[in-house]
């Protein structure tokens, strides 16, 4: 079975919370999604929240994966670039994949998906994310086509005595 990807979908109370559900259980899978377990989910909700906000004001899309059962069980959101000299590229931040679904190649799935979606947005010539060090992330996303472009030692504190490098990473579109 594979994910049914939806660009931009429908924001409803349903999508929500299927959208929360997934980021907690992410988190407390030990997914580098920005909090440590155990998942405060009013936390995760504020953030998502925000998120949905610049949904709202068009500066944020929404592209999330749903199994075959109908659940949420993967997302990523575009974020727009507003500086004037970099509207040429877009952020991809919070991606995930439910656990329950890792290792059948839906993170590929849904990388391939996010590429795809990027290259519908007129002016759009490459995707930045940026990932935390020390969990091999950055092997994953080298292997869906993005190179390291930067890494800023220790910027990311997980827990005290626990910092991890920042790491910036480019897909090209063209």
């Amino acid at each position: 079975m594979s994910l049914t990807f939806t660009f931009d979908p429908a924001l409803t109370p349903a999508l929500r919370d299927g959208v929360l559900d997934l980021w907690a259980d992410v988190t407390d899978a030990g997914g580098s999604v920005g909090f440590v377990p155990p998942a405060v989910r009013e936390d995760i909700r504020a953030e998502l929240v925000k998120h949905m906000v610049a949904m709202a004001e068009g500066r944020t899309r929404l592209l999330v994966g749903h199994d075959e059962t109908g659940r949420v069980a993967a997302t990523a959101f575009l974020t727009l670039n507003t500086h004037r000299l970099m509207t040429h590229w877009l952020w991809l931040y919070t991606v995930m994949v439910h656990p329950r679904h890792q290792g059948r190649g839906y993170g590929r799935d849904l990388m391939a998906a996010a590429a795809d979606a990027a290259r519908t947005l007129d002016g759009i010539e490459a995707i930045r994310l940026t990932c935390r060090g020390g969990l091999g992330l950055e092997r994953f996303y080298e292997s869906c086509g993005y190179k390291e472009v930067g890494r800023v030692p220790g910027a990311i504190r997980v827990a005290p005595g626990d910092d991890r490098d920042d790491v910036f990473m480019l897909l090209p579109l063209a």
